[in-house]
């Protein structure tokens, strides 16, 4: 494996310090490959300035078909996107059921998309042995956008998470400005008044509400859930390790940093992740939680709450909108629900979360394209640029909506998004292709609460004002280190996922923990912490 030196490969990165560089060698083929590859980009592209290819240009994506807003070729977002940047987007669509095999075997067989977006770190990592997909660090000088808000927002330490062991990132993630928490709980606020209850603030506040819940509804489960295929109980799980200050559910990962030893320590034997599983036993034992919550469809769940048979359920804000609120006024027109923030646990008011993204991996194929530049150029246009984030979010001016003088966002009448003009005849998703997870996320916070209600900026504003929780040091395996880790990782991820719902449910006695602890041993966990821990002292003391 070649050495790598700390120097900046790349001219302008400014804030970073830990940005890549190749070895001597190694820069004069990338550059001539630049240099050979400029056909329709831009000469002087820069910061905050409208990309156009300067001819026309057709770059195949890989497109996430998502069930609420299927796809369709005469959406005006592909005619408008072309019209501003004289590209046009040829979408292999995908469903989103199907999204992430189908993504594999196709960067397997070498039959990928250039552009393959919707892409989860540590997803990336599958690819990157291979050289499937491009080392994208060594071409941020080619995305003047994507460098602006990560010097601007000071997001060094997040990327350096995404670094492999040969320093560089291979995947180009969604920014945020600042943390975002959307998923939470959503309660049945006329339940809450009617029994005289508050809105909960801590996990224990809701085992108090849903005790009260009980006893008034005897023959109901209080809380069920949805989210929780393929990973059981994801959202519920996630939410509840934070609050103890781990790991679980969507969010697990096998090493967890222990800031106060200076280490990783395993997850799943943490004894966070036992008091974890503890209150969720606690709440399933005295029949608060149904026992189906952390496996059913998510057909199942809501049609539970939606006919009053449970009262609390995971959501998000979209999902509070699109699938509850008006099934269950239709239902009952009583009813009333909403977000509740995020219950607080041991370790105090949080704000859990990461300001990256889903993002946009690179086809290796890209580097031999003679549209490369522009391609890379567009690409921070559409994701990146205030302009691009803009665009793939609220649309065109005039259209789907109109601004204001101080820059405030208003749909147009005849537009819904989120409920936010919810008798409308069109949707500015499904009618318009705007406001679509492939292309719009990530961005400014005002544009992030440019579509929230009143409603939702109360829940922002409560989460806002919690600190955000310290990023992870950097700890990538080398090539030989991630193919043995992987090797460990899948029965280690399977038996903890096994056992922590054994555990919730009753199947297992929670006396039995050394025993489980032991078994994690026997399935490697020690020599898969050893592992972490020795990258990430290699990788602090080859970077500082």
């Amino acid at each position: 494996m070649r050495e790598l030196s700390r120097r900046q490969a790349i001219i302008g990165l400014g804030a970073f310090t830990l940005v890549l560089a190749g070895c001597g060698e190694d820069e004069a083929p990338k550059q001539s490959a630049q240099s050979a590859n400029k056909a329709g980009a831009m000469a002087n592209y820069g910061v905050s300035q409208q990309f156009k290819a300067t001819e026309p240009l057709s770059f195949d994506v890989l497109y996430n078909n998502h069930p609420f807003y299927p796809l369709k070729n005469d959406w005006l977002f592909w005619e408008e996107l072309t019209k501003r940047t004289n590209v046009t987007l040829k979408p292999v669509a995908v469903p989103l059921s199907d999204y992430e095999k189908k993504r594999s075997l196709m960067i397997g067989a070498g039959d990928a998309p250039l552009i393959i977006p919707k892409t989860y770190h540590p997803q990336e990592e599958a690819f990157v042995a291979s050289g499937a997909v491009l080392p994208v660090s060594e071409y941020f000088d080619l995305m003047p956008n994507f460098k602006d808000k990560v010097a601007k927002w000071k997001m060094e330490p997040e990327l350096d998470t995404l670094r492999q062991a040969d320093g560089r990132i291979y995947l180009l993630p969604g920014l945020h400005e600042n943390v975002w928490v959307d998923y939470t709980l959503a309660v049945r606020m006329d339940i809450l008044e009617e029994l005289d209850l508050e809105v909960p603030k801590t996990w224990e506040e809701l085992y108090t509400v849903l005790k009260a819940m009980k006893a008034k509804y005897p023959d109901l489960y209080p809380m069920t859930d949805r989210f929780g295929i393929p990973t059981p109980g994801g959202n519920l799980l996630k939410l509840v390790a934070q609050a103890y200050g781990t790991k679980g559910g969507w969010e697990y990962q096998h090493a967890f940093w222990d800031a106060t030893a200076g280490k990783f320590v395993y997850t799943g034997a943490m004894p966070q992740y036992k008091q974890m599983i503890e209150y969720l036993h606690k709440l399933v034992k005295e029949k608060l939680l149904d026992p189906e919550a952390f496996t059913q469809q998510d057909e199942q769940a809501d049609q539970k709450l939606i006919s009053g048979k449970s009262f609390v359920i995971s959501t998000n804000a979209q999902t509070l909108v699109n699938e509850f609120r008006g099934a269950l006024t239709k239902a009952n027109p009583d009813a009333r629900i909403a977000k509740i923030p995020v219950p607080m646990g041991p370790v105090g008011d949080y704000k859990i979360g990461t300001r990256l993204e889903n993002g946009v991996m690179i086809s290796k194929k890209a580097l031999e394209h003679k549209n490369f530049v522009a391609m890379m150029q567009f690409v921070d246009w559409l994701w990146y640029s205030d302009q691009g984030l803009e665009f793939a979010k609220w649309g065109v001016e005039g259209t789907t909506h109109t601004k204001d003088a101080s820059g405030g966002y208003k749909l147009a009448d005849d537009v819904d998004f989120v409920g936010l003009n919810p008798d409308a005849s069109k949707h500015l998703q499904k009618d318009f292709g705007f406001s679509n997870g492939v292309f719009a996320y990530g961005g400014p916070t005002k544009l992030l609460e440019s579509t929230f209600s009143e409603e939702e900026l109360e829940f922002q504003k409560v989460m806002n004002a919690r600190k955000a929780w310290p990023v992870d040091p950097p700890h990538p395996l080398k090539e030989e280190e991630r193919e043995q880790a992987t090797l460990w990782e899948t029965p280690l991820k399977d038996f903890v996922t096994q056992q922590t719902l054994k555990f919730i449910l009753g199947e297992r006695d929670l006396s039995e923990w050394d025993a489980y602890v032991k078994e994690l041993e026997g399935n490697n966990m020690a020599s898969y912490i050893n592992l972490v821990n020795t990258a990430y002292e290699r990788f602090k003391k080859e970077h500082g």
